[in-house]
This record gives structure tokens, C-alpha cells and sequence, in this order.
């Protein structure tokens, strides 16, 4: 067996380590001609055979690989799964196990957590537009914390609140550094619709509404950055700010707040040789500063949390499509068009996301051609990858697979044109098995209740 990679590899009796800089899973290997990659033990061809396509691969070691890589770099921190980056009952099982907590923004992600039996007091809760109805759902649950994101909360939770059961929240606070791969996704700036401004002193006034609430209990302070993010320099320059107000709600209110959450936001690979922020890197430049930062003001150092979703999801999954047609225009351009798109994975067209492709069931050494690799949705930008290498002689029935597939594609599905989501199978030592069926007509049918 050999490594799957963009290089060749030598031939081996046994699976290695996928090399540094490739967006596939540690467990994935392919044949001696590079053809037939397999994940966890299972061929991906196997996969699709069974289930159909698209389908969504998930390795469940490649999961817990990551998140206990987090629990090694951050053994004091609270390290928190951000569940909008894909959650079903297994994954909810497997950070459990690990001993990471969830980060939730909505009832939905909530009850689906604590229906699959995850402990509420490991939960958080944030979002900019919590509903009474989820706040009132929070306290019912008894979530360990709650992130307040507007003024129009604090009275809202403070009413649902009693004095033998006080709510811990965190403030979410703008630190006025941007940060992430695209604009829709910068969450640490000024003027946007998250948290409370730092340089305007709105984080200063939420701060003392909630301290006047004596069933509130101010914990700490919140920020998230922004989204696909591979270094540690805006965490850096957040963390100044934060300890800063840290520093100004000690010296006001006579209050040192013991909690500090950084988000998530780091980022993956999604191309060989991409950047991909390190844990241990992260890690390490993180508490110093916040230990150099924390003495330099005299305040007692806050117990840090964490919040990653995609860099424990992403690249654990693998999207296996079937091509239904290849086209080559009079332009010169080539397009494979796939039964999957933009319904399941709407990132390239939202974001201009770049993934790699490649073709199963053929050698490296096959001539290649560039082809789009394009969706089966009525729109012209349905598109899944620009200029993939793919065989030249590619055809009709052929799969194609995509990793770095495991966070905000299903998460953010939609069933346009009627396609329902795909399915979702896990893999684990040579074990295949469905965590979540194919969505039919059926079950859009059913959702109908008049005519």
C-alpha cells in the first residue's frame, strides 16, 4: 500500500501517515497505482456501492484523533466542539468521549445534544438573536453557560433566572480585529450584527447591566474572530484587548472575571500545501501571552476556552460523487458534472472555496486535463472546484471524491431543486456503517399538511 498524496509515494506492505500538507485524513491509503483510496480500512468505492452518492464519508478516528490533539495542547483550557460545523447523535457521542464540551447557537443543535445524552452543564449556548423560547429552553436544560449577545437578553435571562439556580454567561465582545478567509465570515470587527464593541464601550456597559442582575453570574468574556484562520497573530492581538478590558472591569467594578473564550475559527487544508493552524503551535503562543499579558496588568490568569468545529470536522470526511456527464466546449474548457453541487456543499459559492478532487479507481499516472467540477443545480455558478486535475479520458460514471468534507457543507445543505441531502456513513477500523440516511421525496412530502 502507498500513502495517498499528490506525489508518488514508494510502494509499502502497510498503511503510513498521510505527509504533512495533504487534505486528506491520516487513515487514507491508496493501492500500488494510486487508484483506490481507502479510509479507515474501507475503499471509498466500497462506500458509494452500498450507499449510492453523493455521500458523505466520516472517519470517526480521524475525529477523535483531532479533538484529543486539542485536549494534549490545552490540558487546563476548556476545549468546546462548535457544533455548526456538522453534528449528528455519533458526533455528539464521540466529543463526549473525548472530553471536549459543545458550543450550540440554536435549539435545534441544543435538543439534538441532549437528546443524544451530552451532559448540559458541558454545553454553551451563543448567538446573536436567541429566541425566548431558547432561552427559556437553556435554563430548562440547565446549560452550563450562556453567551449574551445583545442588551435585549440580559433582562430576558435575568427574568428566567432564581436565585438557588444562577446562569453563567460570558459577554461577547468585538475586539475590533479582522481576521478570516472572507468578509462574510469576520466576526471580530466593528459593525457587524455579533457582540459588543470594545472601542465603543458598549462591552463595558453590558457588562454592568449584567452585574446589576444578582441571578446573573458574569464569567467571563467571549470573542470569535472570524473563520479559516492559520495563524496565531489575531488571536494575539485580540487577546491584548481582551485582557485589557479584563484589566478596566477590575478596576470599576472591583470584579476579576475567571473565564476567557477565544472562539474557534482555526483553519484546515483544503489544497496540498495549504496552511493549516497548528494546536500545539496555537496552544503554546496562546498562554504565554496570556500569562505575559495577565502580569503585566496584575490580574489573576482567566481559565481559557476554545471553540474548534472545523479543524476537528473538515478533515475527517470525504464527499463521494458520481459524474453524470463530461462536456468539453468549443472554448477548450471541460466540465464533469456530478450528482451532488452547490445543495450540499454551498461554500464555493458563497465563499470562492477551493477543494481538491480526485478521480477513484484510476492510477497517478493517468493523463490528466483541467475540468470544473460542477453541481447538477439550475445555476450557472454551481460549482464545485475550478481546474481540477482529473483524468483526461474521464466519463460518465465515474466517482469522484472530495476531503476536507466534514464541516459547513451538510451543516449548511438546503434542499434546492428538490435534491435531498445525502447520506452521511461512518468508517472505523475497517467497519463501514450509516449514520444518517438519504433524504427522500418522501420526506419532503411529508411535510406538506394541506393543498
Amino acid at each position: 500500500m502507498t500513502t495517498l498524496s499528490d506525489r508518488p509515494q514508494q510502494t509499502a506492505v502497510a498503511p503510513a501517515p498521510v505527509p504533512l500538507g495533504s487534505p486528506w485524513p491520516a487513515s487514507a491509503t491508496t493501492g500500488r497505482d494510486g487508484g483506490e483510496p481507502r479510509l479507515g480500512g474501507v475503499a471509498l468505492r466500497e462506500a458509494a456501492d452500498r450507499f449510492g452518492t453523493p455521500l458523505y464519508v466520516l472517519d470517526e478516528d480521524e475525529v477523535r484523533r483531532r479533538a484529543r490533539a486539542y485536549r494534549r495542547a490545552l490540558p487546563h483550557a476548556d476545549v468546546l466542539y462548535a457544533a455548526k460545523a456538522f453534528l449528528c447523535t455519533a458526533m455528539a457521542d464521540w466529543i463526549a468521549e473525548e472530553g471536549l464540551g459543545l458550543d450550540v447557537c440554536s435549539a435545534g443543535e441544543l435538543r439534538l445534544a441532549v437528546a443524544a445524552g451530552f451532559p448540559p452543564e458541558r454545553i454553551l449556548l451563543h448567538g446573536n438573536a436567541k429566541s425566548p423560547e431558547e432561552l427559556r429552553l437553556a435554563r430548562r436544560l440547565r446549560v452550563g453557560r450562556i453567551v449574551v449577545d445583545n442588551l435585549a437578553e440580559i433582562p430576558r435571562l435575568a427574568a428566567l433566572t432564581v436565585a438557588d439556580t444562577p446562569q453563567r454567561v460570558l459577554v461577547r465582545v468585538l475586539p475590533g480585529v479582522a481576521a478570516g478567509h472572507h468578509r462574510a465570515v469576520r466576526t471580530g470587527v466593528d459593525g457587524q450584527k455579533f457582540g459588543f464593541s470594545i472601542a465603543a464601550g458598549e462591552a463595558a456597559e453590558a457588562v454592568r447591566r449584567i452585574l446589576a442582575q444578582p441571578d446573573l453570574r458574569l464569567a467571563g468574556l467571549h470573542c470569535h474572530l472570524g473563520s479559516q484562520i492559520t495563524d496565531t497573530g489575531p488571536y494575539l492581538a485580540a487577546l491584548d484587548r481582551l485582557v485589557e478590558l479584563l484589566a478596566l472591569i477590575r478596576d470599576r467594578h472591583g470584579v476579576e472575571l475567571p473565564e476567557l473564550d477565544l472562539g474557534g475559527g482555526h483553519g484546515v487544508r483544503y489544497l496540498p500545501g495549504d496552511p493549516e493552524l497548528d494546536p500545539a503551535a496555537f496552544a503554546a503562543a496562546i498562554t504565554a501571552h496570556l500569562a505575559a499579558r495577565c502580569a503585566e496588568l496584575g490580574l489573576a490568569e482567566p481559565k481559557l476556552t476554545v471553540e474548534p468545529g472545523r479543524a476537528i470536522a473538515a478533515p475527517a470526511a470525504v464527499a463521494v460523487y458520481r459524474v453524470l456527464s463530461v462536456k468539453h466546449t468549443a472554448d477548450g474548457r471541460s466540465f464533469a458534472a456530478v450528482d451532488g453541487g452547490m445543495s450540499d456543499n454551498p461554500r464555493p459559492a458563497l465563499y470562492g472555496s477551493a477543494y481538491t478532487v480526485r478521480a477513484l479507481g484510476r492510477p497517478d499516472t493517468a493523463p490528466t486535463r483541467p475540468f470544473d467540477v460542477v453541481g447538477c443545480h439550475c445555476e450557472a455558478g454551481d460549482v464545485l472546484a475550478r481546474d481540477a486535475p482529473l483524468p483526461a479520458d474521464l466519463r460518465p460514471g465515474d466517482l469522484l471524491a472530495v476531503p476536507a468534507a466534514g464541516a459547513y457543507q451538510l451543516s449548511m445543505a438546503s434542499t434546492y431543486n428538490h435534491v435531498g441531502r445525502p447520506a452521511v456513513a461512518a468508517v472505523r477500523d475497517g467497519r463501514l456503517r450509516l449514520l444518517i440516511r438519504r433524504e427522500t421525496v418522501d420526506d419532503f412530502r411529508a411535510r406538506e399538511v394541506g393543498r
